[in-house]
């Protein structure tokens, strides 16, 4: 693969000329992760990408997570060639939309209806309406660590402050971002994951109250944790019990943890769902799927709009990627969890080999690394006491040699990485994890 072999002069020079057009030289706030700038890239295929000045690397960030097939993959690229020459919006309906909406029902366990929109932070906003209206109530409870949308209402605790968290047993809800309206948010309730017992008593202390819980099923955008046996469960049962609506937010784990999503392997069947990311290999859809009593609401005076909502690029790109990871019994998600389970199991052995406290936790086809002497991570707050510094460092050297990976440390696996791709991505890790540049850092266990 090699280091960084012609450097990074020409995106550095792009970057600094970025910087007088566009706010951080970035359109996206998650892109300033990577360190020790913003990398251009030129092109992409398959496993691999390669920058702009023409460095290889094995990509794991893949977008993200959306790229679930591979870079460019034939069989979307084909779909889409042949379905842009009859253009994009018809301020109308065509065939594919309903063909999309047909397949997502078929596959989809708690799909019995479902609206499209354009990205997930949307689907999230249009979930939360539809759960006020249809209970008559305003609350909604989260989690802390849980990212849904960078909206004000939601886009709360997602990576707060340890001095403005508050205790556990009572945590305040810390916005994102200045400029965040506080009226906006002041229905959220935050609590700490995995923890069935407070969110019992919080739902309970306000009977009544609460229109919905929202949860990533598996916590994907902080350390890939996920749940403790029986807290998903007794989510579903409270919501039950006190007609409040269980809402997960998929835009991670849909089509990734599976075709059914994280429902599905959960066993789990939520209210309503949002689905985004991995369902088009990389263009820009998602989806709120549910129950048809909760969704004909919509057709009925719930306001969800959206001029690109089901546009034919985007259900063109979803149908040929779903088609993809159905045929030949799931082939795509086999290839997934063999070379994610190689990748796991070689990460965890070379941390056993050089005796350093790496902690490796997921599933195949999304993990996490970083640094602790903890034995687990089991929310936010656990996660928070993680050696950070390490973790950026051991980032920042994967990528100087070959190996990219997103600024926090998750790791995304598509179809199209190979037992080849494993092999070199381990030899780059033990020399990294071998490296002073890391080991200054690491605080040992």
């Amino acid at each position: 693969m090699g280091s960084h072999a012609n450097g990074t002069s020409h995106s550095q020079s792009l970057y600094e000329e970025a910087k007088r057009y566009a706010p951080g030289g970035v359109h996206s706030n998650v892109r300033l992760e990577m360190q020790p700038f913003p990398l251009f890239f030129k092109c992409a295929k398959g496993s691999r990408l390669w920058d702009v000045d023409g460095n290889e690397y094995i990509d794991y960030a893949l977008g993200m997570g959306p790229i679930i097939l591979g870079h460019a993959d034939g069989e979307v690229n084909e779909a889409i060639r042949q379905s842009v020459a009859n253009g994009q919006l018809y301020a109308g309906q065509h065939e594919d939309e309903l063909s999309l909406s047909r397949t997502l029902c078929e596959i989809v366990p708690c799909a019995e209806m479902v609206r499209l929109s354009s990205s997930g932070s949307e689907a999230v906003q249009a979930a939360l309406r539809l759960a006020r209206a249809a209970t008559g109530r305003d609350r909604v409870i989260k989690f802390e660590g849980h990212y849904h949308g960078w909206f004000d209402n939601v886009d709360v605790s997602v990576h707060p402050d340890p001095s403005l968290m508050g205790p556990a047993s009572r945590p305040e809800a810390v916005p994102e971002s200045p400029g965040q309206c506080a009226d906006a948010y002041a229905a959220i309730i935050s609590l700490p994951w995995n923890d069935l017992g407070l969110l019992t008593a919080r739902m309970k202390e306000n009977p009544g109250e609460i229109a919905a819980v929202i949860m990533e099923p598996i916590m994907c955008n902080t350390s890939v944790i996920l749940p403790r046996p029986g807290f998903v469960e007794g989510a579903r049962e409270l919501c039950s019990q006190l007609g409040s609506l269980l809402i997960f937010d998929e835009v991670i784990t849909g089509f990734r943890v599976g075709l059914g999503g994280a429902g599905e392997l959960l066993r789990v069947k939520p209210d309503l769902a949002v689905f985004a990311k991995a369902m088009a290999n990389g263009y820009p859809v998602s989806c709120l799927a549910g129950r048809r009593d909760l969704m004909e609401q919509f057709a009925g005076g719930v306001e969800h709009a959206g001029t690109y909502n089901a546009n034919r690029l985007s259900c063109t790109a979803a149908l040929a990627t779903l088609q993809a990871l159905r045929k030949n019994h799931g082939e795509a998600y086999a290839a997934i969890h063999r070379a994610g389970s190689a990748l796991i199991d070689g990460l965890r052995k070379l941390a056993k080999e050089t005796d350093l406290p790496m902690h490796v936790q997921g599933l195949p086809s999304v993990f996490h690394t970083t640094f602790t002497t903890q034995s687990e991570i089991t929310d936010y707050r656990t996660y928070g006491r993680c050696q950070m510094e390490s973790q950026a460092q051991f980032v920042a050297l994967l990528r100087e040699n070959g190996i990219n990976i997103t600024g926090r440390g998750t790791w995304f696996v598509s179809a199209a990485h190979t037992v080849r791709d494993v092999e070199h991505t381990l030899e780059a890790v033990r020399g990294v994890l071998l490296s002073n540049e890391l080991n200054q850092h690491v605080v040992p266990s």
